[in-house]
């Protein structure tokens, strides 16, 4: 599987993700950078979870659910959804991004990009096993960004 990269000017790898993109506070998605796609991508899929949130939520909380997004995709702006993407429902119960709002302690948060070699046909209310499931065989790259946000 090929290495995506995906990176954004808001944030350093493994570094705090700025409040405005907090839950409680502008609740926009960070700017995203994608780079090295394979050509034998035929979308894109990303998904944003939270994997600290096991503890106090009872699993790992996700923060948006993306897919559908074109391989020609280098960009998505600050509080975007790239153009003809579908977006799915987070586990705040509403569509699209929904920003980190950990209760405990400070927490890790993960933006997970993969290349598939198809083009995922799910409705806006499939979870992330529906996503999963109809990506399974069809990666053929993925990239993985990590933030960080206080309690």
């Amino acid at each position: 599987m090929a290495d995506l990269e995906l990176s954004s000017p808001a944030f350093d790898d493994g570094e705090r993700i700025p409040a405005e993109y907090g839950y409680t506070e502008e609740n926009t998605s960070p700017p995203l950078e994608i780079r090295d796609v394979p050509p034998t991508a035929e979308s894109l899929l990303l998904v944003v979870d939270d994997p600290d949130a096991k503890e106090p939520a009872g699993k790992v909380w996700n923060h948006w659910l993306c897919w559908s997004i074109s391989p020609d995709t280098e960009s998505i702006p600050a509080g975007s959804t790239p153009s003809g993407a579908v977006e799915g429902q987070n586990d705040y119960g509403e569509t699209g991004w929904g920003g980190p709002n950990p209760p405990d302690r400070e927490h890790t948060y993960r933006f997970l990009l993969y290349a598939l070699d198809t083009r995922v046909d799910l409705p806006p209310d499939a979870t992330k096993d529906d996503l999963y499931d109809a990506a399974s065989g069809h990666m053929v790259g993925k990239a993985e960004l990590t933030g960080t946000y206080p309690a």
